[in-house]
């Protein structure tokens, strides 16, 4: 029997699942930081709440690859410490980001993060890894959805030139 038969947690993980995985967690630190900050410079009560619920699925997805790297023998990289809570009033105007550019900004890391995950589940030979991931685009695409509606019922979408023929 080959190393990459039966199991697939009892197989090893190649470089490209690793640094794929490790890649992933830190982007999410990241965002998990800067979405924080958003919460902290929002006025709309529906996308603080879309951010709070995102942050969630990150540090879930975050869990539960760290102890994957760990499983492995792998040092997952660094959180970054959470941010302190601040009223959107607190930051005089011309400093705080608008709801309207948070949601792009947000919108924008949601288009980036469907093809981080489907990047990495594409590279996987662990099934299980692949899963993960497949599990995190359905997230990603599902929040999108909520964002997308949210743009559109509060007027934040900037829409290309549209094609009427």
């Amino acid at each position: 029997m080959g190393i990459m038969n039966g199991n697939p947690k009892d197989e090893p993980m190649h470089y490209g699942e690793v640094i794929g995985t490790w890649a992933f967690i830190g982007a999410n630190n990241g965002l998990i930081s800067g979405y924080e900050a958003f919460i902290n410079h929002a006025g709309d009560d529906e996308l603080i709440k879309l951010l709070e619920d995102v942050i969630k699925i990150m540090k879930a997805e975050n869990k539960a690859l760290e102890q994957l790297l760990k499983d492995n023998g792998i040092a997952p990289p660094p959180t970054l410490p959470g941010r302190p809570k601040a009223s959107a009033e607190e930051i005089p105007v011309g400093a705080r980001f608008s709801d309207p550019e948070i949601s792009a900004a947000v919108s924008l890391n949601v288009g980036q993060g469907l093809v981080s995950c489907s990047q990495v589940m594409g590279q996987c030979l662990r099934e299980d890894i692949a899963m993960m991931f497949g599990k995190y685009i359905a997230e990603r695409a599902t929040f999108g959805l909520k964002l997308l509606r949210l743009n559109k019922e509060k007027g934040w979408i900037i829409p290309p030139p549209l094609h009427n023929e």
